[in-house]
């Protein structure tokens, strides 16, 4: 979020080298984990972001030594840096941080915005290149930043050594003494969830390997070689790893674990760390298409009703029927869930052009037209960068393209994500699938360049129900039935709104 918020000039590296460094200088308070505390850190970053002191700019190589391997995509960065600054803060919250209008209202009312609803419709308008890769740093992908001497590194160096061979001393004279590089494993009872709150820590450890202790502790150690000690962090038990599968589902043997809201895939030789979120209920996938369930998940079925096999929990090899792999998989008592690229299924849901948005919504299973949906959006649509709990897709506008142009359906798709916040990105589904950018699914509204039969290129933009398309940088703009049409050159610009 610094980065994108910051001025726009300069090399790439030292631009996310300050934005790093006005991160880390917001760290004191970090600690706090509440909705407020992550507010005012948020609010402390972009102040400085919006505001770069040129004191950044001294003794930045320790943040200039501690890149990551890749550089963010330039071309969002390029765009955004002809914007005025609280123009680019909106946009960033709006669109790469997925915060609701009214949120970023009041984030730019605590930065002293005078006209918040000014610089939300102008980033809103904004139609800037989606970034190629990742918008945004795992912690495990960064490297430490390192400020302080190398002689306090190097005696701490020679302790170590000494310790090291008193520790070979002890390990051959204690053969227990290596169990305090492990961190302390914990598993649920069998039936813990028919006793207590149906959350991750219920979940039973499954498998033909839950009782290979070896193959359990190499994985455990391997998590905690690869953090840089032994330690544990916060979450689950007092800290503690919780196993939630060992087996061989593929035919290798894999392990899972998890520590508060991460997840550990562990074969022998390599050790896979992801955010996975708490929910308690999204499956988790095991590779080959085989997921683990919930222990109190309802009998999974294939999305023709039969039922699909889940001995010990884990279901027989399931994929979405598209070509990219992405798409519904199968349903869980009312829900049908699918994979969207993360390590967990998501709760996938459907509703026509009739339905309004913020009317309730259930998760209801996909029918054959929700199905035919998603399988064209799942593919359409790049992978999200985060994991995703829930996605709901809603048409907004149904009807026949100008000028020759085929039946279409524009589509508002909002994904909510395992770490929080949501976003939302348009589709129209016609001839073939495209994107078409951000959309704000209490207020759809979305365009795009189109080539008609004919060969010619139009304009075409839709709003949801009660909004009328408006746009600016285009010419004859004529709108029938909530769908807009007008002319100019092609790839060109355009400030889209609904009124």
């Amino acid at each position: 979020m610094a980065y994108f918020v910051l001025p726009g000039r300069g090399r790439r590296a030292y631009r996310l080298a300050i934005a790093r460094r006005i991160v880390d200088g917001t760290a004191r308070g970090a600690r706090d984990r509440s909705a407020a505390g992550r507010a005012r850190r948020r609010t402390r970053v972009l102040r400085r972001a919006l505001r770069p002191s040129r004191r950044l700019q001294i003794g930045l190589g320790p943040w200039l030594r501690a890149l990551p391997a890749r550089l963010p995509d330039p071309a969002l960065t390029a765009a955004l840096s002809g914007l005025a600054p609280h123009v680019r803060a909106a946009y960033v919250l709006r669109h790469i941080e997925g915060l609701p209008r009214y949120e970023i209202r009041d984030q730019l009312i605590e930065l002293r915005v005078r006209d918040p609803w000014s610089a939300i419709r102008a980033a809103e308008a904004v139609r800037a290149p989606a970034p190629r890769g990742a918008a945004r740093f795992e912690p495990e992908t960064l490297r430490p930043v390192r400020t302080r001497s190398v002689l306090p590194l190097a005696a701490a160096a020679i302790l170590t050594a000494g310790l090291v061979g008193a520790l070979v001393v002890t390990e051959h004279g204690d053969p227990h003494a290596a169990s305090a590089r492990v961190p302390r494993l914990f598993s649920a009872a069998p039936d813990a969830w028919t006793r207590g709150a149906r959350t991750l820590d219920a979940w039973p450890a499954r498998g033909d390997l839950a009782g290979d202790r070896a193959f359990v502790r190499r994985a455990a150690a391997a998590w905690a070689a690869a953090s840089g000690d032994g330690s544990t962090r916060p979450g689950g038990r007092s800290g503690a790893v919780q196993l939630l599968y060992a087996g061989r589902a593929g035919g290798t043997p894999l392990a899972v674990l998890r520590r508060g809201d991460r997840l550990a895939r562990y074969t022998p030789g390599r050790l896979d760390v992801v955010p996975a979120g708490a929910g308690p209920s999204a499956p988790i996938a095991l590779g080959g298409g085989r997921y683990l369930l919930a222990p109190w998940d309802a009998r999974p079925e294939t999305l023709g009703g039969d039922r699909l096999a889940a001995p010990g929990g884990v279901t027989d090899a399931v994929r979405a029927g598209t070509s990219c792999g992405r798409g519904p998989l199968f349903h869980l008592g009312s829900r049908t869930v699918g994979d969207l690229g993360g390590p967990r299924a998501a709760v996938l849901s459907y509703h026509s052009a009739a339905w309004r948005p913020g009317a309730e919504s259930r998760p209801e299973r996909l029918g054959p037209r929700g199905r035919t949906v998603w399988n064209r959006l799942a593919c359409a649509a790049p992978r999200p960068a985060r994991p995703v709990t829930d996605a709901l897709a809603f048409g907004f506008w149904s009807g026949r393209l100008p000028h020759g142009g085929k039946s279409a359906d524009w589509v508002c798709t909002r994904l909510t994500y395992a770490s929080g916040g949501s976003a939302a990105q348009a589709a129209l589904l016609g001839a073939d699938a495209r994107p078409t950018g951000a959309c704000d699914a209490g207020r759809p509204v979305s365009g795009t360049w189109w080539r008609a039969p004919s060969d010619r290129w139009y304009y075409i933009a839709a709003a949801g129900r009660g909004l009328v398309p408006h746009a600016d940088g285009v010419r004859g703009a004529a709108t029938r039935g909530r769908l807009l049409v007008a002319t100019g050159t092609p790839r060109t610009p355009v400030a889209l709104t609904a009124r």
